[in-house]
């Protein structure tokens, strides 16, 4: 397994691991444990299921993703990133079209690792990660008001959609629980003023025994706090593993299909990136398409063990950094430790007060907005760039992921092809009486009968028209296409100067290449264009093609 490219980094450590180190991982991934676990119950109550799916997620793909990762200190589990997207697939296709998706999408990701396509990923522009994540960032932080102050919808009202939370919650005000309200502020005080004070700790923690607290020993708090006990029912032990009954049918993988990718695509995009993050910590080199395979075999494992779909956590990342954890080891005991939680003590679980799960994910909301670097590209990017950011935004907090993500890609791709057209031209060379300027160096000799033009840039079908802009005049009987700039060549531009050599063919114009790159002589033999103008009819420089421009 020396050199195998899906090498977990775990094997690649494991030689040289040391006790020291062993004790430095146990303690990190005990901390991040704690970290985690009112994560992953926030989380699993913002993605639309129950709140132990949120640990059950955080454990198997925990545990899997650190063995047979790419990262020597990637902590996978429940994220934000996805709870917009659960939500939405629970709301509309149930429980079995979100594990049929989340197990087609951790097919997608091991075979996206095993094809090598971990690089991939740079294409996804940064306007459009930026984007999208500020726009789930406002739907989370929407989606938690109602808990935060304390809302009762009418009968019936299920609200998916963001817009559709708005109305809800301006036509349910009159619920109002000044109780929720408190809790929630004080939680949310904690969040945001305890770090500056104590870094020892995890802030969550910390808000999570205040509120439940709060709500059990001050008289009134109890009566307008609902605790996640009054709403869910926390089985304690591990969860039943069954498909029988699920429905597999062909239908039901058609239409969580487009589900199944937005999951792999959003699960590669937030892995990697938190790889990059952790790579810069511990001065390492994450394999990406190992860590492609671990998160498909991650999601599916979660999934199969009652979870909901995973990826690579970056703040639990950094706090294993932090808390000297160096190895996959510390994941794996993470994902230990949550595993004895969740066999001895989810009950207590159950006292958390629904605003204080509020007041946590309005802090995962701000933290993973980063709005100073959506301001900044709004103030610094070109127009195209920060306008794609913004419509992915809105799309993101209007609809959904899914169409932001497929919108925004199309966007970037054509302002991209807009630019790219901008950057090639077909000019021609101007013709200057050289007696009027004898010492000038720049001018070359070029006969009366002879045209050239020069060609810019990439030529593909977003310009491959200016080929065709070329122009004769009636005593010209040679044309010379000067190359040397031209990067690229597709299959439009190539039927652009086929079309032009019939031109020059029906008028008896003999037609010269001059310095043609790698790519672009290389579609043009494959093409046989080049048999059609002739071995002769390339040249390597521009003198050596007026030269033989001269000759008849």
């Amino acid at each position: 397994m020396k050199n195998f490219y899906l090498k977990p980094k775990l094997f690649s450590v494991i030689g040289k691991y040391s006790g020291q180190q062993c004790v430095k991982d146990i303690i990190a991934g005990v901390i991040v444990a704690i970290i985690a676990l009112p994560l992953s119950i926030a989380l699993a109550i913002a993605s639309g299921v129950e709140p132990q799916q949120g640990i059950y997620t955080a454990i198997a793909a925990g545990f899997v993703v650190s063995f047979l990762g790419g990262s020597r200190i990637q902590i996978a589990g429940p994220t934000a990133a996805f709870a917009t997207v659960v939500a939405g697939i629970v709301a509309t296709q149930g429980m079995d079209g979100l594990v049929i998706a989340t197990i087609l999408a951790g097919i997608m990701l091991i075979l996206m690792g095993v094809f090598k396509l971990g690089s991939l990923i740079k294409f996804i522009p940064y306007t459009i990660t930026t984007g999208f994540t500020a726009g789930i960032a406002v739907t989370i932080f929407i989606g938690q008001i109602k808990d935060f102050l304390g809302l009762t919808y009418a009968e019936g009202v299920r609200p998916i959609e963001t817009v559709e939370k708005i109305e809800a919650n301006i036509h349910a005000i009159d619920t109002f629980s000044w109780q929720s309200l408190l809790v929630g502020a004080v939680c949310l005080a904690i969040l945001i003023v305890y770090p500056k004070l104590e870094k020892r700790i995890p802030p969550s923690l910390i808000a999570v025994v205040a509120g439940a607290l709060m709500v059990k020993f001050i008289p009134g708090l109890d009566e307008g706090v609902k605790t996640i006990g009054e709403l869910y029912n926390i089985p304690t032990g591990l969860p039943e593993i069954s498909l029988a009954g699920m429905d597999i049918s062909f239908a039901k993988i058609s239409a969580v299909l487009p589900d199944a990718f937005t999951i792999a695509v959003l699960a590669a995009i937030e892995s990697l990136l938190s790889c990059v993050v952790a790579d810069t910590m511990v001065n390492s080199r994450h394999n990406s398409n190992a860590e492609l395979v671990a998160q498909g075999a991650g999601n599916i494992a979660s999934v199969l063990f009652g979870g909901i779909p995973a990826t690579g956590a970056i703040a639990r990342t950094a706090a294993n950094a932090k808390n000297g954890g160096r190895t996959p080891v510390a994941g794996m005991v993470h994902a230990v430790v949550l595993l004895m939680v969740l066999l001895f003590l989810m009950p207590y679980a159950e006292l958390i007060p629904m605003p204080t799960i509020a007041a946590i994910l309005f802090m995962v909301a701000f933290n993973m907005s980063e709005y100073k670097r959506f301001i900044r590209v709004v103030k610094t990017a070109p127009k195209s760039d920060w306008l794609v950011m913004v419509i992915t935004f809105l799309l993101t907090v209007i609809f959904d992921l899914v169409i932001a993500i497929e919108v925004g890609m199309l966007l970037a791709a054509l302002f991209f092809i807009k630019r790219m057209s901008e950057e090639a031209n077909v000019t021609s060379w101007k013709y200057i009486d050289s007696t009027k300027d004898k010492d000038s160096t720049e001018l070359k000799a070029v006969p009366e009968n002879v045209r050239v033009y020069e060609l810019s840039g990439p030529m593909f079908f977003g310009v491959a028209d200016k080929i065709l802009d070329v122009t004769f005049k009636e005593y010209t009987d040679t044309l010379i296409l000067r190359m040397r700039a031209v990067t690229a060549l597709d299959a439009t531009a190539m039927n652009s100067l086929e079309e032009l050599l019939t031109k020059c063919e029906k008028r008896g114009i003999r037609l010269i290449i001059s310095h043609a790159n790698e790519q672009p002589l290389k579609v043009m033999k494959k093409s046989g264009f080049f048999e059609k103008v002739g071995k002769e009819n390339f040249c390597s420089h521009i003198d050596t093609a007026l030269e033989r421009a001269s000759k008849k």
